[in-house]
This record gives C-alpha cells, structure tokens and sequence, in this order.
C-alpha cells in the first residue's frame, strides 16, 4: 500500500458518517487488543481553546523529560499532524503501517456483521495502537466532536478530564443551549476522576459541577483572579499564575492566557496528585516553546498577514479583541465560511471593524460560495472571489505596508490559505 492509497482508504470511511456513540471504537478496539489501556491520557473537551491547551500542557510535559502524544483534529495542511510524539508528526511510513494493520481487522468486523468503523473511529484508533507501540508516557487527547459519544472517549479512565472554554458551536448534534452543550462536554469525566475546567459562561458551569459531584470527582475551576497579565504585544505576553511568576508564550490574545494558565493548573494536578516530575522551569520552557499554527499567527510583517481558523461568534469576538495588540492602518479581511456555522452572528462580530472585505469559498462541500456570503454583507467594499489562491493573491496586492491581512472564518480555508503564504513569503 502506498502513502496515496492509505490516505485514500482513510478518507474513504467517510461514507460512513459520523456515527455518535461508542459501541463500534470499544468493539474495534477489543478486536486490535485494546491499546488504549496501555496509555496514560490527558483527556481535553471544549468549545474553543481545545487545541492551544492541549499544545501546552504537551510542550510542558515534553520539556519536564518525558515522551509526550498529542492527538488532534482537523488537521492544517498535512494529515499526519493529527498524531504527534515529541512534537514529530507520524511519519507516512508508519501510517501507511497502521493503515495495513488496521485494514483486516475491520474486514472481519463488519464481515462478522457489525457497523463498518467511521473515519474519526479508524484514525481515533490508529492513534491509540501507535502511542501503545511507542511506549509514551503520557497522551494529550483532544476531543473530536462533544465528548459523551466522541470516539475518543471510548477510554475507561484517564488522569485529568480537561473542559476548556465552552459556547455555541455543532448544535445540530450537541443541542440548543449551553446547559446540553456542555451535558455533552462532561461526558469525559470518568467516575472518582480529576477535572479542571475552565471559569464556565451561563448554565454550563452547573452542569460541570453537578457532574462532577455525581462521579465523585475532584473539580477545579480556573479562577481569574489569579492571573495577572502584565505585558501584551505582537510578539509574546507575559503574566503571573498564582506563584508562578513572568509566565512568557509567543500564542496570542488574553484567550492564549486563560488557556495556558489552565495547561499549567493540569500539569500541577499531575504532579500534586500523581506524583510526577514536573519543574517550575519546565513550565516556563514549555509555555514558551508551544506553537499552535492558524490561530492568531502572524505569517508576516509590513503588512501584518495573520491567519485565525475562528469559526464560531465566541472565536470570532475573541479574535476582534485580539487585533487590538496589532498597529496597523488598513484591515483587509479575507472571510470564508461554512453553511452550518452562525455565519450571521459571525459577520456582524467581525465585518465592521474591517475597510475592505474578500469572500472565498473554503474547500468543503458545505461551505458558502463567495458570492452567497458577499450578498450576506450590506456595505460597500466587499469583493468576491471565490478561489482561495486568487482571494490571497489579490488581498496581498492590495495591501500597503502599514495594512493588516487577516485570513478567518473556518480551519479548512485557514489550512490552504497558510501552505499558500508560506510558499508565497519563501519566494520573495
């Protein structure tokens, strides 16, 4: 099997669905030997922040010595960046490896008359079989989609249960209201476990706690108050977290502060209660060394040309609350969106602090063509351009060197859009 075809027969699985539940990923496992038992999991749900917290309390522990997974999705540009050890991709070798493993077992599945595995199912569990392989210490899992029935949760325990920020995003499978987006989110608790939450909005932080006191969990809540930012720039921030003391990350925005704050209240439950190494200065390195491409990057300067992959109204408010640590003359946004988003909501949040504006089409048979998102924008300047390459090339000519480029709207635009700059910046 070539690398071509294992991706393909990957992709393939997705005429299956997406199937919520966790009857098919448990059977599946039981079939490869359960793998999953062999790992120590960090387990991270969540609206937003799932994938910055996750880069963190990863960076930390990779810093503190020990050999780290990191497990997550969609991916930007290439496949393999969903599991990662030490910060290396899986490489395609092994995942063409892993492909052919795993080919047989679900023939004899669904031969001996059970569901064929979704697409999140068969990668969800070619991931759990390759960290098992690699002996690694620990496996930061970052939630697919909820977290009650997502494939990840097919784990019987798991260390510490993380909930990032949760708001409105997926309802059509996880509910109308926070109180049932977040029943969904605490699903990953597991019975006498250890939480740590983000400061929760509305309903949603009773529905955690109720949860918690149900499953005879310990929870902690990120409290606020005892972060302290004292510098916040293009470049970096620097705050305070109780007694830890000029905390530095080069991720962006007061939400990059909560979510690393939260990583380090993880690392600390890991260490206080489990008992594992874990220095201040490893904290402080690993903080600093943690990297989470398309949210809030800075691709370039003179003109700024940023990419954020916010795709629901709490990204999208976050990210115009962001801008204001940039100087900039001009904003020429470049806004791409999917039909099942609050695209509305979303628009209204962003469009307004912009001078010009380019519609795209991101790459998704759900997305909005150009034109049908532009028609959605009641003001001048605004531009459809419905291929990516041609929205970028045209946003980058127009763009004076006191000007700011952002790219935004949905994660599958943002993923092309930054292989695209990349290519572009190296040229020049």
């Amino acid at each position: 099997m070539t690398y071509e075809e294992a991706i393909q027969y990957i992709h393939s699985t997705y005429k299956f669905g997406m199937k919520l539940g966790l009857e098919n990923i448990r059977r599946l496992l039981g079939y490869m030997g359960n793998p999953e038992k062999n790992l120590k999991i960090i387990h991270v749900a969540g609206t937003n922040g799932k994938g910055s917290t996750s880069s963190f309390i990863n960076s930390i522990l990779k810093e503190a010595g020990y050999k780290v997974a990191l497990y997550t999705s969609p991916y930007l540009e290439e496949f393999e960046e969903r599991m990662k050890i030490n910060g290396e991709n899986i490489s395609r070798e092994k995942l063409v490896y892993y492909v052919e493993y795993i080919k047989p077992i679900i023939a004899r599945m669904v031969q001996e008359g059970y569901n064929h595995p979704t697409e999140f199912e068969v990668i969800t569990a070619i991931a759990f079989k390759y960290f098992s392989d690699e002996e690694v210490d620990f496996v930061v899992l970052e939630v697919g989609l909820g977290g009650r029935f997502d494939a990840t949760n097919a784990i019987s325990s798991s260390l510490v249960s993380v909930i990032t920020s949760i708001d409105y995003d997926h309802m059509d499978k996880l509910g109308n209201t926070l109180g049932d987006i977040a029943y969904e989110k605490v699903g990953i608790i597991k019975k006498k476990g250890v939480v740590v939450s983000f400061y929760q909005q509305g309903e949603a932080l009773k529905v955690i706690s109720d949860a918690c006191e149900v499953r005879e969990a310990y929870l902690t809540i990120l409290d606020k108050n005892n972060i302290v930012i004292k510098e916040q720039n293009s470049n970096f921030q620097v705050f305070d977290y109780k007694n830890f003391k000029n905390l530095k990350i080069t991720l962006l925005g007061t939400h990059q502060i909560y979510n690393a704050s939260l990583a380090v209240e993880v690392v600390q439950k890991l260490k206080n209660i489990y008992g594992y190494q874990i220095s201040e200065e490893a904290i402080k390195r690993g903080l600093m060394s943690a990297k989470w491409p398309g949210r809030l990057e800075v691709m370039k300067k003179k003109p700024y040309v940023v990419i954020d992959g916010a795709h629901n109204p709490q990204g999208m408010t976050v990210l115009k609350e962001s801008l204001k640590l940039f100087n900039y003359r001009r904003l020429i946004l470049v806004i791409g969106m999917l039909k099942d988003k609050e695209v509305d909501k979303m628009l209204n949040i962003i469009t307004p602090v912009a001078d010009v504006i380019i519609t795209t089409t991101p790459l998704s048979d759900r997305a909005y063509s150009a034109k049908d998102l532009a028609s959605k924008i009641s003001r001048n300047s605004v531009f459809a351009v419905d291929q990516i390459d041609k929205a970028v090339d045209e946003a980058l000519e127009m763009a004076e060197e006191e000007d700011m480029v952002l790219f935004c709207g949905s994660l599958y635009m943002v993923g092309h859009v930054r292989k695209l700059l990349r290519e572009v910046i190296n040229k020049k």
